[in-house]
């Protein structure tokens, strides 16, 4: 079981984040504290679920050091999966007992942005992701014995640092207990937005050339599923040694530096950014070869500018696609993702490079804002 249940609401355990913006290393300002929540039963079309893994991401970071700010306190995680444990009135397509990947853009399935076949992010789901909320309005999370507790923002619908979380059914999809937690919780996040944004954005042909600038989780999974699907060459562009090492051994023909892409003359059809930082996106589109299109994913700080040649563009024929968790429909992609791992095609478990406990979230930040890590993830166990 998730905690000790009473009165319809479960004890959890997880991390908050109290300050936005502390201090680096965030090992020692600790914006992050492990405590017990109060998580509040189920509303009608929303689970509960006991959360086996949850991966921790470059977003997480984002609100950590401030370049995205979401009201606080906030219990983070938005990379995660775990066992159904109680569904809400009207949830009639999942079992108690099923293992869930959680998605951190719900979709509605009205709005006008819902009808773009995943180009476009829900117009509802944004919004509910921005006031801390779970799609069908409020929280479900407070600290204190009760429900009615100082209340708790959930962070991107998921709220994932934590033993246990209750999110709109909207934001979960069901996966076979075959998938390993490890695996359905980067599915949620890394793979859907790396993947997706090669998938859904790009779509390359069988033979099409495929860059990759920038190897963290999404981008390594962009690198991965980009050798699943195309017989091309894939290159990934990052600083990082241990990056570029890791790239080479998941299947890229070469890894290089960014000033190694720029000197070897490196150019290709497809170029997917996902650094999230305006000079990579520059290299990214440098890179793009003529009647080429540059993919971005990353998201840098809100006020980050980049320097392109609009001529360029124009004289080469060249296009620019934003593409926010891989332009994916979760309900659609998810499934075809597990179907490439299942054939071998999609060495998922090689991009988790570190297992760690909840109590070593703060560390994990500090991993992340020194670009050493590709995907850790918290281990929940049973």
């Amino acid at each position: 079981m998730t905690g000790i249940t009473t009165s319809g609401t479960t004890t959890i355990r997880g991390a908050v984040l109290e300050t936005i913006g502390a201090a680096r290393p965030f090992a020692g300002s600790a914006p992050l504290r492990v405590q017990d929540l109060t998580l509040a039963a189920p509303g009608p079309g929303e689970v509960r679920i006991r959360i086996e893994a949850a991966g921790v991401c470059h977003s997480d970071l984002s609100v950590v050091d401030g370049n995205r700010v979401r009201p606080v306190p906030m219990l983070l995680g938005h990379e995660a999966a775990g066992i159904v444990e109680e569904l809400g009135e009207g949830v009639d397509d999942l079992q108690p007992g099923q293992r869930v990947v959680m998605v951190f853009l719900p979709r509605c399935g009205e709005c006008a942005e819902c009808a773009t076949d995943g180009r476009l992010p829900c117009a509802a789901g944004s919004a509910s992701n921005n006031a801390g909320e779970l799609l069908g309005g409020g929280r479900r999370l407070s600290r204190g014995t009760t429900a009615d507790g100082e209340p708790v923002h959930h962070h991107l619908g998921v709220s994932g640092f934590a033993t246990g979380a209750v999110v709109d059914r909207r934001s979960v999809v069901p996966v076979a207990s075959d998938v390993p937690p490890a695996i359905a919780a980067v599915l949620g996040c890394a793979v859907l937005t790396g993947g997706g944004a090669v998938l859904n954005a790009a779509r390359p042909g069988p033979h099409d050339d495929i860059v990759v600038v920038g190897l963290g989780g999404v981008g390594m999974a962009a690198l991965m599923v980009a050798r699943a699907v195309t017989s091309g060459r894939v290159t990934g562009v990052d600083q990082e040694p241990g990056k570029l090492s890791l790239a080479r051994e998941l299947g890229a023909d070469a890894a290089l530096t960014p000033e190694q892409a720029v000197e070897n003359g490196l150019s290709a059809t497809f170029v997917i950014e996902a650094a999230g930082h305006p000079v990579a996106f520059e290299t990214a589109v440098g890179l793009t070869g003529p009647g080429g299109t540059t993919v971005t994913v990353g998201l840098p700080a809100p006020d980050a500018v980049s320097r392109i040649s609009p001529l360029g563009l124009t004289a080469q024929a060249r296009s620019i696609v934003g593409s926010y968790l891989g332009s994916a429909v979760p309900s659609r992609d998810i499934p075809r993702f597990v179907d490439l791992w299942r054939a071998g095609k999609l060495p998922l478990e090689r991009l988790v490079t570190r297992h760690i406990g909840l109590e070593e979230i703060n560390e994990a930040m500090d991993e992340l804002a020194a670009g050493r890590a590709v995907r850790q993830v918290i281990d929940f166990g049973s």
